[in-house]
Order: structure tokens, then sequence, then C-alpha cells
């Protein structure tokens, strides 16, 4: 039996040797591999963490004290020490864990964590509460108070609220441990002078360096007091391994390394130091992104979140890697459409904030470099920097996962549309997101965006629209736009896309083109893919009734004039679309009808209701909540006779949830 499969809770790794724990590390990277290989998931990161991981465990009670994970996708070592082994080969689906930490699952997981940046000031927040409330560790007092640590890396320490976290860090006067997983990457290359700052510290320094004696540190740095009294408190191990003139000394935080995250004792001894310094302190750590598996560490980007994938290994071919394929993704037809944009028009500029690969932006860093710009993990910055070239006549792109959006949501209102310039937003990996679960999945872009004035909204439905919406986009200087597709395949099934007009939605049921003619029993507004499960859906349907449909193409402005039309003639209406039932398309067209002095009694709206979806595959999620072909077949009866037929009641998910978030079932209309 492998020592993995005995953990039941971290107190198993008090008795186990050095070597145990090395061979415990084996282990943990074995199954994360194997798991990875055959369901997809974040690898490389999670490989990379593995000794740490073990070594804050060994030497933290994190069933008392506080672990704060940023960057949550690097939890996985984290799960299987924490009593999860069991539901780990259930990974990122309903039935198992989720990929990130989720405190529904384990009292070791504090937050939902998914977005970065976030670790440092939560566990500020964490440390002054304790400290309001008595619970603190406080050396020689109390011994057994709570102590603190954030772990950060995969390049997040450059995230804007990272910084802020460390600002206020600094000014603690108690025991905060900041552990930074320097793995020299972000999901990419992380970009920017604190990436170069880092590449140098790694070039310059090496553990042998720091045999170097003590000195007086930050003589005239504020929170220079509280470093140089920390400093008489350390043992000499620390002392040995302080990072004089650190970048992080300026915000009054103790730097100590950096030091080889993968060797375990070398990363005890620091934490057992680290442990018991009552002053704000970083631990800075250098590990390998994809340790252990030769392609995750030669391609650490391509391997941070692949598809299930298999090696192949042959003495005279070497290694060949096959991952699942399946057809043509959004992200790839825009990433093509992208580069057109860029070869026709010089004025167009495009930047994503650390996904050149996920959104599809390499192509055009590739095709266009001095155009085309990675900022890191900054979206704030990046839609500011686009909303500067925008106020040079450029015409800016920027391409950013919905989920992430929402962190620049102020520099749109502000900086974009505040101002009346045309910053164009790309927003891959709209509505729901598969196995990433609630902390990704793109739910509140419509609504949102749909309260900054002169706003315009668009949604793709293939490749064709994804084009044909770009292209309007290029040539809208009206303000802030935006084109919202998801993470799917494309289904080509409604040919070519006429150009876009201002809020104008497309019939993609000719036969419907004359409603007096022929007068459809219901009309269905599409917003987005959700087109493609409706057009199965009037299949399933077949003769039963008359159903007209149409890609509604604008959230923002709605067609009006199409809304008058079937209000007039009193033909039921149904919204479709991926995002929340709140504030969504479905609520503009309530809207739009009440403006318009129009009876909006048959208009039945369907989206993502008002609780959250927890990770399985998009084709669950989309069956929970009734997006599916089966799900808008019911609710096509239902909006033709409301009496006769009851609405889809899209069920919560099963996973028991803390008392303090609680959900009630929602109708999904």
């Amino acid at each position: 039996m492998g020592l993995l499969s005995q953990i039941q809770s971290p107190r198993d790794l008090q008795t186990m040797s050095i070597a145990q724990l090395e061979e415990l590390a084996r282990e943990i990277r074995g199954a994360i591999i194997d798991k990875v290989s055959r369901s997809g998931g974040h690898l490389a990161p999670n490989l990379g963490v593995v000794e740490l991981t073990i070594a804050m465990h060994r030497v933290f009670d994190f069933a008392h004290d506080r672990l704060l994970f940023d960057v949550g996708h690097q939890c996985y070592p984290h799960k299987l020490l924490t009593g999860r082994l069991a539901k780990f080969e259930m990974l990122r689906t309903s039935a198992g864990i989720s990929g990130f930490p989720e405190p529904s699952e384990s009292e070791y997981d504090l937050f939902r964590v998914g977005h970065a940046g976030t670790g440092i000031s939560t566990a500020v927040g964490m440390a002054r509460g304790d400290e309001l409330q008595g619970t603190s560790f406080v050396p020689g007092d109390r011994q057994d108070g709570k102590r603190v640590v954030s772990l950060i890396g995969d390049a997040s320490i450059v995230n804007g609220v990272a910084m802020e976290g460390l600002n206020n860090a600094g000014t603690l006067k108690r025991q905060f441990l900041v552990v930074l997983n320097d793995n020299g990457m972000s999901i990419s290359k992380p970009q920017g002078a604190m990436a170069q700052y880092f590449d140098r510290v790694r070039v310059s320094h090496t553990y042998s360096d720091f045999k170097k004696g003590a000195k007086e540190l930050l003589r005239h740095v504020p929170g220079g007091g509280y470093i140089k009294e920390a400093y008489h408190r350390v043992g000499e191990m620390t002392k040995a391994a302080i990072a004089e003139d650190s970048w992080f000394e300026q915000f009054g935080l103790l730097t100590v390394g950096p030091i080889d995250g993968h060797d375990l004792p070398t990363l005890i001894e620091f934490l057992t130091e680290a442990r018991d310094i009552d002053r704000p302190m970083v631990l800075h750590v250098k590990t390998i992104k994809g340790k252990g598996l030769d392609i995750a560490e030669e391609d650490a980007t391509k391997f941070h979140s692949p598809k299930a994938f298999k090696v192949e290994r042959d003495e005279q071919l070497g290694c060949r890697i096959e991952m699942k394929s399946g057809g043509r993704s959004f992200t790839a037809a825009f990433g093509d459409a992208l580069v057109d944009l860029m070869d026709r028009d010089e004025s167009v500029v495009t930047a994503t904030a650390a996904m050149p690969d996920g959104t599809g932006v390499v192509r055009a860093i590739e095709a266009h470099p001095t155009r085309s710009f990675d900022t890191g993990i900054c979206e704030s910055h990046a839609l500011d920097m686009m909303a500067g070239m925008a106020k040079c006549g450029l015409k800016p792109f920027f391409a950013v996962y919905s989920t992430f959006l929402q962190r620049a949501f102020d520099q749109a209102f502000q900086e974009s549309a505040l101002q009346g310039l045309p910053v164009r937003l790309c927003l891959d990996r709209a509505g729901l997101v598969g196995g990433d679960g609630a902390v990704h999945h793109g739910f509140c872009d419509i609504a949102i965006l749909r309260t900054l004035p002169d706003a315009v909204l668009t949604a793709a439905i293939d490749e064709s629209s994804l084009v044909a919406s770009l292209e309007f986009m290029r040539t809208w200087d009206g303000g802030l736009s935006s084109v919202r597709y998801p993470r799917d395949d494309i289904d080509e099934r409604f040919g070519v896309a006429e150009p876009f007009e201002i809020g104008k939605a497309r019939l993609l049921t000719p036969e419907f083109s004359d409603l007096d003619a022929h007068k459809p029993d219901v009309a269905v507004l599409a917003y987005g893919t959700p087109a493609v499960a409706a057009s199965d859906a009037i299949s399933l349907l077949g003769d039963e009734y008359r159903v007209a449909l149409y890609d509604a193409r604008f959230a923002k402005p709605v067609d009006t004039a199409l809304l008058r039309e079937l209000a007039e003639r009193q033909i039921p209406i149904l919204t479709i679309e991926d995002h929340s039932i709140i504030g969504g398309f479905g609520s503009a067209v309530l809207e739009s009808c009440q403006e318009m002095g129009l009876s909006s009694a048959r208009v039945v709206r369907h989206g993502i209701p008002d609780h959250w979806i927890i990770q399985d595959s998009r084709k669950d999620q989309l069956a929970q909540v009734g997006l599916d072909a089966d799900g808008i077949a019911r609710m096509i009866r239902h909006t033709y006779a409301p009496s006769e037929h009851a609405c889809f009641i899209a069920k919560p998910s099963q996973r028991t949830e803390p008392k303090a978030a609680a959900q009630k079932p929602s109708l999904g209309v």
C-alpha cells in the first residue's frame, strides 16, 4: 500500500521521515499526472507545489491556523493531503471535488478561490480578525493562537489587488507569512518590470549566496523598524538567507530567499523558523512549474490546464503527446479573425491579461508583435491601457475571459464608457464553463455592461457571426462595445452571416419571414450560442409547434422593431441566454417592452438560474439549468401554453452548502 493512500489528514505527515515525505511527493505527482492525463485539469501549476504543500502542512496545523490560497488552481496536492483522495478520481465533476479551494468540501479550505491576487488581502483580513477576537498567535503569550499563511504564485504577485494587500500587510505587528511560489511563469511567460526583477533575483542569487552574516536593514524605509526587530528574532538559518534590498522590504516585510522549493528538508527548516516570527514576512520559494513531468517542464504553458492527453515515448522519435481533439473552437476562430483585422487595418491593436493562448491573442502576437500586448495578470491596467490607445485614435480589442472582465468593470465604466472611447471587449468563456465551475462562470457580463450608457453588446453564435461582429466593432466608434462567445466548439449550421446592423436581430427560420402569411406559435429570441440548442429543440418538437427562431445579436440595443412586430401580432416570446436570468438579455427585452408601452405578459425568460452552478462538464451544466435541447423544448411548450405545461425548474447543485451560503431552488424563467 502506498503512502498517499494512508493519508487521512495532514496530521499523518508528522510521523513521516524525510525519505517518506519525498516518496509521498512522488506518489502525489503520479496521482495528479494520472488523473489529469485522463480528464484534463490544471497540471503544471500543481506539479510545481508538491513539496511546498507537504512542507507547509508538516509545519503548520491548518485545521487551526489559516491557509489562504491565491490562484486556487495550485490546490490539488493540498486536497490530496486533506482527506480527499477518494473523490480525486471525480475531480472537476459534481459527483467529486472542485479543482479550486472549496469550503463546503473541507475545513482546510477557507475561501472559494479562482481569481488571482486576492490571497494576501483576505489573509490580512483574517489576521486582523483573529487579533480583534484575541485568537491570534502571540509568541510567549498565546502559543496556541492562530497563525496566518498566504500562498501566492503563478505571477499573480503583480496583480493590483496583491499590491494593495502587501501595502497593508506591512503594517501588521503580528505573525504573518506570505509564501511566494516563484516558478518564473504566469499561465504563460510573465510580463512586466516585476517579472524582470524576479528573473534578476533568480539569476543573481543562489542559496549559498546568503551565507554572508547579518547587516542592518532599511534605515530610511517606512516599516523598517519592524523589520529590524524581526531580524533579531529569527534563527541563524533565516538570517543567512535574508534578501537585502528586496523589493518586498519597501512594503515593510522581512524577505527571505529565494530557497529551493523542491528541497523538503530546507523548506521544513525555513517554515519552522518563519512559523514563530511575530512580524510580517515573505518567504521567496523558487519552484519549477510542471516539476516531475518533463513535457510539462519544457512547455508549462501548454500543460497549464490541458485537455486529456496521452504520452507516447519512442527511442527513435522521442516523446510525442496526443491530446483529445474536438472541433474548431471559438477561441481559435477569434484568433484568426483578429489577425485578419490587423492585417487589413493598421490602427487595430490588441491586448490580453496573461491569457495569450487561452484567448487566441497568441496568434496576433506572432503576426503583429508591435501592436499586440500581454500585460500579465492585470485586467484593470490592460483595459485602461486600451482606453489610452483609443484616445490616440487606435482601435483597441481587449481579449479577456468573461469572468475576469469583472475585475476591470471600473475601468470599462470610468476610462472607456464615460469618456465615449471605443474600446472593444472580446469576452471568451462566456456563460457556463464546465470543470472550472462557479469561480470561472461568465454569467454576469451582460448585466454589468448593459448599465453603461451608449455601450453596444453583441453575441456570436458561430464563426461566421463572430467574424461579422468583430468587423462591426472595428467600425463602431460610438463608445464601448463587446462580443461574447463560449468555451465551445463551433456549430456552423446557420450558414454565412450577413453583416451586423446596430440593434437588428437575424431570422434563422426563413419560413417565418412574413409573419402575416406564416404566423408562428412561439418566437424564440436566442442571444448567442443557445440558438444552436434552440434549433435542436425545435427539431425535437417536430410539427407540435410552429417556432420562429431569431439570433438576437444585440443585448443593447435590442431589436425594438422586432419586439413591436411580435407583440402586435400577439406572438409569445421566449428569450434564451447562457447568462444569469437577472439583468441579462431577457431583462433587456422586458424593459424595452415596458418602455414602448407593449405588453410583456407573454414574454418568458430563460437563462442561468439564481444559484451557483458547481463544476461539471459544460454539457451537463447546460442540462442542469435547462439550456440544452430538452430543457428549451419544455420552455417552448410552457411559453405557448403556460397553464398546460409546467415551466422548467432548475435544481440547485447537489452539494451541501455551508449555512451561510444556503441556496433555494430558483425558477429558470
